[in-house]
């Protein structure tokens, strides 16, 4: 429980450094520390060049997420944090119906952006409270709440869940 309300307070934290009314105005700050993710295509608030280009700090700071699961790779369950993967699209502007997800090793999977806000998909960036390390599949990886919905367990969607997420691309 009590690292329960840590992470809530570092979230808020994290919250008030990144200026999401910015966001709401049509900017989004630019990266501090290394850049985990950028998103590029047809996006409204580009932060470097054409591209949205996100930090930790940045990322953790939009809608962080919890989920508790199960995944199709691990043999026990765990506890998953990052933000919602709809979110940090919305913090991009990202303005299509589908995003391309690449990985490290340029693995490519498309997801459908319905799918996004029929379930609370996060690009999970801990897990168990540590970070999640390459060699873990960080350090995003794209994570479906399995446990509350058993529909997910399919073939499609595990193809969706890329972990090693480098790039996001809304073409």
């Amino acid at each position: 429980m009590r690292q329960s309300v840590l992470h809530l307070l570092l979230a808020l934290v994290s919250l008030a450094w990144l200026p999401m009314s910015a966001v709401a105005e049509g900017t989004l700050p630019a990266p501090s520390g290394e850049v985990l993710l950028t998103i590029s295509g047809n996006i409204d608030f580009p932060n470097v060049d054409d591209q949205a280009r996100f930090d930790r700090e940045m990322l953790m700071a939009i809608a962080p997420t919890e989920i508790h699961t199960r995944t199709p790779w691990h043999s026990d369950a765990g506890r998953y944090e990052g933000p919602l993967f709809r979110e940090v699209l919305a913090a991009a502007g990202v303005r299509s119906d589908r995003v391309l997800v690449r990985a490290l090793n340029d693995y490519e999977a498309e997801i459908p952006l319905a799918q996004l806000h029929d379930y609370d998909v996060i690009l999970a960036m801990s897990r168990n409270g540590a970070p999640v390390q390459i060699r873990e599949f960080g350090p995003l990886f794209v994570l479906y709440p399995f446990d509350d919905h058993p529909q997910l367990h399919n073939e499609s969607v595990r193809f969706r869940s890329v972990w090693h997420v480098v790039h996001i691309h809304a073409p």
